[in-house]
């Protein structure tokens, strides 16, 4: 059930995405969006009270496709004092630091795909990359990459130093590879390929201690854009960038989705093969060392799934309808769904395709509190911001 709306008139609202929370660390109850015109083409990261007002905006600029999916990556510092957030472009990106109060910024080269909850490194992948390999409208465009794919000693994940003014590349594609355990296996594919295959990593995501993060290591979209053999596993390591290594595999042929780190900081949840019938795709569960894989559920939609904060038997997960999309909750239990609310998630009688402000994608990310959850939805000609009650 929607208990709230929250939107901003002449602006299309979306937060970051279901991994990044939006609401104030302090418990403040501010809460920090996106907030794009879709006329100009421009976007700026808003700040919202508690009720709802606009507190701040800053930001605003030029905007990419990728926008209208995650907006300006805009992520609380875990203090709250500072806001990170993109500008640039997919090929140019820049990560900046805003200090709420004063409202001096830092800018740096690099990209950004959340900020970490607590002390750890700022690190990110290129999201251009992702782009380039046909990510949002399933074009391959090799020479949209801020780095060519081949290079793998020059992209993978970067940290970015504010205070010493610095961003660096600190594991390269090339050293995941030739550590990897199916090396051998990676390196047939990449021969077999014409141009070799579009090796990178993305999606970092941190436990919420800090301790670890995981990553995606991978061709993406490029099995789609460009007929390349599927290649991704989902990496973890440890904050230090040891102890790199597979958690899930979701290469040649093996299906799967969207895995992000449980409460516990010990489990990660997403979608991968079933068990029973492994061409299949369930809701799924893994340690961080790649051990005890087993099935949650046999919801498939490969939507964005997480596990409530509060709760230890509620899963909330997202899914495209033929009219719309739909939040929906699951017992860890049974596996059987508890509770949904239907959405609006795109404009006209068919979802229009790629990323543009006729269609949003839900996300729901959990309220710290584990109350309700937030989602993006599209009403009309503007996205909002929607509270979903948890069932009781």
């Amino acid at each position: 059930m929607v208990v709230r709306t929250l939107s901003v008139p002449g602006r299309w609202l979306v937060h970051a995405y279901y991994t990044v929370v939006p609401y104030a660390p302090d418990g403040s109850g501010r809460v920090l969006t996106a907030g794009g015109d879709p006329s100009r083409g421009t976007g700026e990261v808003l700040v919202l009270s508690a009720d709802g007002d606009v507190l701040d905006r800053f930001g605003d600029g030029p905007v990419e496709a990728s926008f209208w999916h995650t907006g300006r990556w805009q992520t609380w510092s875990p203090d709250a004092r500072f806001v990170y957030y993109t500008r640039g472009t997919l090929q140019r990106p820049q990560v900046v630091r805003r200090e709420l109060a004063t409202g001096a910024e830092a800018v740096l080269d690099g990209d950004l795909e959340g900020a970490p909850p607590g002390d750890a490194p700022l690190l990110s992948a290129l999201l251009g990359m992702l782009h380039a390999a046909g990510a949002g409208d399933g074009v391959y465009r090799a020479d949209a990459s801020p780095v060519p794919f081949r290079k793998r000693d020059q992209h993978g994940l970067f940290a970015h130093d504010f205070d010493a003014g610095r961003s660096d590349l600190v594991l390269t594609v090339q050293q995941v590879l030739d550590e990897h355990p199916e090396r051998e296996r990676l390196l047939a594919a990449d021969r077999d390929q014409d141009g070799g295959l579009s090796l990178m990593t993305y999606c970092v995501r941190w436990s919420p201690d800090c301790s670890r993060l995981l990553f995606y290591f991978g061709n993406h979209l490029a099995t789609y854009s460009r007929g390349e053999p599927k290649v991704g596993y989902v990496m973890t390591a440890r904050a230090d960038l040891s102890d790199v290594r597979p958690a899930v595999d979701l290469s040649f042929g093996v299906p799967g989705v969207h895995w992000s780190w449980q409460p516990d900081g010990d489990r990660l949840i997403g979608y991968g093969p079933d068990p029973d019938r492994p061409d299949r795709m369930c809701l799924a569960e893994v340690r961080h060392d790649g051990t005890e894989y087993r099935k949650l559920s046999d919801h498939d939609s490969g939507g964005h799934p997480s596990a409530s904060p509060a709760d230890p038997d509620l899963l909330v997960t997202d899914e495209a309808t033929p009219t719309g999309g739909a939040v929906v909750f699951l017992s860890r239990s049974t596996g059987a769904e508890v509770a949904r609310t239907e959405l609006p998630k795109f404009r006209g009688a068919t979802h229009p395709g790629g990323r543009t402000p006729l269609s949003t994608d839900h996300h729901p990310v959990f309220h710290p509190s584990g109350d309700r959850v937030l989602a993006n939805a599209l009403p009309g000609a503007d996205a909002v911001l929607v509270e979903v009650a948890t069932p009781r």
